[in-house]
């Protein structure tokens, strides 16, 4: 299992995720019109060449999702129970189609569950860089995560 158990979370954890991701034109596109947001700057190279980016901004909630999805491999994959929440998310700087994204992951918190005795909540910080080491993305994330199984801890 690549993901991690809630006991082995510390708080000030930080993941350097390997993975790195070049948004192209169809994924900016394709997602922006698979969500239904016909927003000309993501989808129209004439009218994103006519806003102050001269291109096509990737959209944020794109951006959103390579953070978490991006860190899943290292952090959650197969040991969490679900999403919680995200809060404090913000898109300091634009990305582009082209940009190289990297990932970090910071743990922020963490406490046992009181109403779910077999799990526990983790804060992540997810931050997205792309290639010249700007910061493109932040969130904080919620995440319910299952603890070690007894007869696994043994």
């Amino acid at each position: 299992m690549a993901g991690l158990w809630f006991e082995e979370f510390e708080k000030g954890q930080v993941f350097d995720h390997e993975w790195t991701r070049t948004i192209t034109e169809a994924d900016n596109k394709w997602f922006s019109l698979i969500t239904m947001n016909p927003q000309p700057v993501h989808i129209d190279n004439a009218a994103a060449a006519r806003s102050i980016w001269k291109r096509p901004l990737v959209n944020s909630l794109f951006t959103l999702g390579l953070m978490v999805g991006m860190s899943v491999n290292d952090t959650t994959l197969g040991t969490t129970v679900a999403n919680l929440g995200m809060t404090d998310v913000k898109f300091p700087h634009p990305l582009f189609e082209g940009d190289t994204v990297k990932i970090r992951t910071t743990v922020l918190d963490k406490r046992e569950s009181k109403s779910r005795p077999c799990e526990g909540i983790v804060t992540l910080r997810h931050e997205a860089f792309n290639q010249d080491g700007v910061m493109c993305g932040v969130c904080d994330r919620q995440a319910l995560m299952r603890l070690r199984p007894k007869a696994a801890a043994a």
